[in-house]
């Protein structure tokens, strides 16, 4: 018996060190949260990471962590991309699914780079500066847009860009970065999808070259037909090649990143994976080395758990609440809000009345996706919740301000002032055209709004209440079905609006904005 007792209390005593150990570990995906198209260096202790945020603004966010697991945005490499029409939700012209894409981060000679393009401008983009974390930023900006390229700092002083779609590109750039030196560009990879197969339904694309130990590796990703995203590893002892590629990583579509290392000398894979309506979402996976190539994954998989600290979630640093009060020398929006495109900053202010968020109409809109001045903040999985408080007193005929879930099948709860009456309104897009699914009479000053959404193994469920005294919660309308869309091309966003109709001048003030966690505790409405 006492043999017994004693297997049984190892047994419980090597369980509770697993569970514990696990606890203590970080899990994938490191960021549950809409983060694409990351770009990664080392300096010193301390990782930097961009990201892909396209028609919002301030664009190309920068991100900070000490272990690779807790990330913080630090800066943002523009304020605004570029004054055109279509950043500007100008002449029923927008940039969804535009913008600026898979971004280059680069660290050489003690200067930060980062460099990006757009379709929607046709240019390609390079900002440096010796603070990454506080500016200021000179930009380069140069035409032809190069698709997904990698900038590249060699050892003989040369500046390289790499970028296309299958058929992969190489040219040397000005030392002054001003633009692609005449009659170096040239084909470096003719196909560089060749190791995934021949049919192939996306073309090798998302460049991002290192040089480990004298030989160049060039990670790319690509979809074969009725297949998933692959990881494309192709390798050089000299820049411009020959190459030799291979199969880097099948595993549920985890795929696009490249290279890191720790101080300890481990290596990581940084790699994102589509997940639905929340959006495209980090992964960091183990790497050794064979025969000087990088072998991703354990057993060609993506492990669950890390050997990395834990996650300490990703409020406040990739999200955040804000009560919109502000003393001296506080930044006028935290870096974690972004505008839907290029705001319009006399519309909006946190300083008209001490602790609120004014948003002004200036102009006539009709549809919330061409409405200036949307300020949102990503959602997060597995579940999430937002809740704002509005004062709408000061609205005119025609006016809608509210909470939104920003796509192009969007969603959204709040105030209109109609025929001299307030109405609480939800509003689905999600068949692709506006219906309002429910709307109520409301005499208060005041309303509190909710949105909440559920993400977990793809449900991609949201639904929408209001409060008149922030304590007693309704739904309201009808639950939202979100889908991750290819014009949008982002994760579903939270977002405070507020727009005009008829006449424009009228005013909200929000007085918070409060994210948080949902779990399987509080997944009933507050």
């Amino acid at each position: 018996m006492k043999k017994y007792f004693i297997l049984s209390l190892i047994s419980c005593i090597f369980l509770f060190s697993t569970l514990f150990t696990h606890a203590q570990s970080a899990r994938n995906p490191v960021i549950f949260a809409d983060v694409p198209d990351m770009s990664m260096i080392r300096v010193g202790d301390i990782y930097y990471m961009s990201s892909t945020t396209m028609h919002m603004s301030p664009g190309v966010p920068i991100m900070k962590s000490e272990d690779l697991v807790n990330w913080q945005i630090v800066n943002y490499a523009y304020d605004i991309l570029d004054d055109v029409d279509a950043l500007n939700l100008q002449n029923g012209k927008n940039a969804y699914g535009g913008g600026s894409w898979a971004s280059c981060l680069r660290y050489h000679d003690g200067v930060y780079y980062v460099s990006t393009f757009s379709g929607t401008t046709n240019k390609t983009y390079i900002y440096t500066t010796n603070d990454i974390e506080r500016g200021p930023w000179d930009a380069i900006s140069f035409a032809p847009a190069y698709h997904d390229h990698t900038l590249f700092f060699d050892d003989d002083g040369r500046i390289y860009m790499i970028w296309g779609a299958g058929k992969l590109m190489i040219a040397e750039l000005e030392a002054n970065l001003s633009g692609v030196k005449k009659g170096t560009e040239k084909v470096l990879i003719e196909n560089a999808s060749a190791p995934a197969g021949s049919e192939i339904g996306l073309g090798a694309e998302g460049s991002q070259l290192f040089k480990i130990k004298g030989k160049y590796y060039l990670f790319n990703i690509t979809w074969p037909r009725g297949g998933m995203r692959t990881v494309v590893i192709h390798r050089a002892n000299n820049i411009h090649g020959p190459y030799e590629g291979i199969i880097g990583l099948q595993d549920r579509g985890i795929a696009q990143g490249g290279l890191i290392d720790t101080p300890d000398g481990r290596w990581f894979s940084y790699l994102f994976r589509d997940y639905g309506a929340v959006g495209r979402i980090p992964y960091l996976v183990p790497v050794k080395w064979e025969n000087d190539w990088p072998v991703l994954g354990i057993d060609g998989k993506v492990p669950d758990t890390l050997d990395l600290p834990a996650s300490k979630g990703l409020i406040p640093g990739i999200v955040s609440s804000d009560e919109f009060s502000r003393q001296k020398g506080d930044r006028a929006l935290p870096l974690v809000w972004q505008w839907n495109h290029n705001p319009d900053n006399t519309l909006w202010s946190v300083h008209e009345r001490k602790g609120y968020l004014r948003l002004r109409t200036g102009r006539i809109d009709n549809d919330f996706l061409q409405a200036k001045n949307t300020l949102t903040q990503r959602t997060f999985g597995p579940a999430c919740s937002g809740i704002t408080s509005i004062d709408v007193s000061h609205m005119k005929e025609g006016d809608f301000a509210g909470l939104a879930l920003l796509q192009q099948k969007y969603g959204q709860v709040g105030v209109k002032y109609e025929n001299g009456n307030k109405f609480v309104v939800m509003v689905s897009a999600e068949s692709g055209v506006p219906v309002e699914a429910e709307r109520l009479l409301f005499n208060s000053q005041t309303v509190y709004l909710k949105a909440e959404c559920n993400f977990k193994d793809r449900i991609d469920m949201a639904t929408f209440y209001y409060s008149l005294d922030g304590k007693k919660w309704e739904p309201i309308g009808s639950s939202l079905k979100m889908a991750y869309t290819i014009p949008h091309f982002m994760g579903y966003r939270f977002g405070l609006f507020n727009y005009a109709t008829q006449n424009t001048g009228g005013y909200v003030d929000f007085d918070y904005f409060r994210i948080s966690e949902r779990t399987e505790k509080n997944n009933e409405p507050e």
